[in-house]
């Protein structure tokens, strides 16, 4: 019997509270029996009840799954603050995101204050720390509901987003529950929930919160049973009044040009429902997409499924990679007339369950440099006022927003954040299955340990609070709303003794800039603007 087997009939994690059970069984027994002390059934009764209390709670996923002894966990969390900063931030890798930004995500997604005594922790003579300026007149602004109108000139359905969405998560990736719970809180919260190129499964539907079906080049949920894209299932799902937006993944910041393969074991009714394939057989995510195979077929591809949706926002979410195929999409955009309604760029920071370490450390352009050569392009090319542009990858804070506001984003999208207001504790066994607690494992008896209605609370509290302490931000700095945010509202220090505005360290262009040709005085990056074509991803 292999240990996956054992585990399904006798979870080694409740062995405490059976132990405890069993000792209290035969205690009793020996008492009366054997002139046993009276302490012993009293101390297997007390563990035992709360064993019980553990397993029957809705707070703690953790006790849920690991009854009696995940209370060490929490023990230990409260010996010391080190000791509690240890357990709620350590990683395999300690980092300046996982020390300050899980407990912070923890507070908001529970509604506690995120007040701290004694002023910062930071080292503010650090290379790399940033701050905003704040303004001798704060301002005072009525609502956090900030909002973004997707739709370009194309669009018949346009839709107004919120600031702060959830990320892409497929179902699969992601337990039932913790689909459940993060589109119950997008429900509730009024924002808008990523699909992940898993498709739309049916617990997407329980709750009726917003979608932005995503379509990565597997084609999940309108394919064919070749695996190629098919218009009659695309328009199944296209036309649900839930789904709102239509994104087609062309990469991953944290994988770009990889591709995947779910193993066939791992395909289960569920999971084959959702994306169209056979139980149990391989389900492959190719590395490319088989609908178009140049800039201009994308941009055809773009207006196809914008038609078949009755004229929904599409748009594209990538990780910049060469330039040249990025400005030759822009010329396609150009030379065709059609341009997608959206760009959600994904930094290659961004996270994942399953990557090559050398994909995820070495491969594809970070966020500030992918999104600020999106926003550039678009500018010089005439077509920043009718594109929206999304930004993911570690955005977390009210600050993480304030930074990529002013990078040029119009709105962000949040994986790990909305994970970790559902329970995340960072185990990293997110491919094992053995999720502690039940964020990221099919396993029925874990994932219930993940308590739908409290859980969607908790990510309605996290995306409220976060845009409410952006509201207090830009208060702070004298503007009235979130685009006013500037790169030269934030400054870095860039050595010991020096600090400059943000503006300082990124490249900027005039509108228009490159609508003639050469494109002297621009960029180094742009010298491949002239070798981009539209009619190949190749550099010419």
């Amino acid at each position: 019997m292999t240990l996956d087997k054992l585990n399904q009939i006798y979870p080694v994690r409740y062995t405490a509270f059976i132990v405890s059970v069993i000792g209290l069984i035969f205690s009793l027994l020996g008492t009366s029996l054997m002139s046993i002390h009276v302490g012993w059934p009293l101390l297997f009764l007390g563990l035992s009840l709360v064993g019980a209390f553990d397993l029957q709670q809705r707070q703690h996923a953790i006790l849920r799954n690991y009854p009696i002894i995940g209370h060490l966990r929490f023990m230990l969390e409260r010996i010391r603050p080190e000791i509690r900063q240890y357990f709620l931030e350590s990683e395999t890798e300690a980092s300046p995101f996982s020390r300050a930004q899980r407990s912070l995500v923890y507070s908001r997604a529970k509604g506690e204050s995120d007040k701290r005594p004694f002023g910062t922790q930071l080292d503010l003579r650090a290379i790399g720390y940033e701050w905003i300026n704040h303004s001798m007149a704060p301002t005072h602004i009525k609502s956090h509901d900030f909002r973004v109108k997707v739709g370009g000139a194309l669009c018949t359905q346009p839709y107004d987003i919120s600031l702060f969405n959830v990320s892409a998560m497929s179902f699969g990736a992601l337990s039932a529950n913790a689909i459940m719970a993060l589109n119950d809180g997008a429900k509730k919260g009024g924002f808008a929930h990523d699909t992940g190129e898993g498709s739309i499964s049916r617990y997407h539907r329980v709750h009726g919160g917003d979608l932005i079906w995503e379509i990565g080049s597997g084609y999940f949920g309108c394919r064919d049973e070749s695996g190629n894209f098919s218009e009659e299932k695309f328009v199944e799902n296209a036309k649900l009044d839930q789904v709102k937006m239509i994104e087609i993944k062309l990469s991953q910041g944290a994988k770009p040009g990889h591709g995947g393969v779910l193993p066939g074991p791992k395909v289960t009714p569920e999971i084959a429902e959702a994306r169209g394939v056979y139980v149990g057989q391989d389900c492959v995510s190719p590395a490319a997409h088989s609908s178009f195979s140049t800039p201009k077929e994308l941009m055809q591809f773009v207006q196809r499924l914008r038609t078949l949706s009755d004229g929904k926002p599409v748009g594209m979410k990538l990780c910049i990679g060469h330039a040249w195929e990025w400005f030759g999409i822009v010329k396609a955009m150009k030379e065709t007339g059609i341009c997608p309604d959206f760009i959600v760029v994904d930094g290659a920071e961004g996270g994942t369950g399953a990557a090559p370490l050398e994909f995820s450390d070495h491969l594809g352009m970070p966020l500030q440099e992918g999104l600020r050569l999106v926003h550039n392009t678009l500018v010089g090319a005439g077509l920043r006022d009718h594109i929206k542009l999304g930004a993911s990858g570690k955005i977390v804070s009210a600050f993480d927003m304030a930074r990529v506001l002013a990078l040029g984003a119009d709105w962000c999208n949040s994986a790990r954040g909305f994970m970790f207001a559902l329970g995340c504790i960072q185990a990293q066994t997110c491919h094992t299955g053995n999720c502690p607690t039940g964020v990221t494992t099919q396993d029925p008896v874990r994932q219930m340990a993940l308590v739908v209605p409290d859980k969607a609370e908790r990510v309605r509290k996290f995306h409220n609070n976060t845009l409410e302490a952006l509201k207090e931000l830009i208060e702070a700095a004298g503007l009235t709303e979130p685009h006013q945010i500037t790169a030269r509202h934030i400054m870095v220090r860039v050595s010991e003794k020096q600090v400059c505005h943000l503006a300082d360290l990124i490249d900027t262009i005039s509108a228009g800039a490159l609508l003639s040709e050469p494109s002297a005085g621009l960029p180094e990056v742009f010298k491949d603007w002239s070798g981009a074509s539209a009619d190949s991803f190749a550099q010419h």
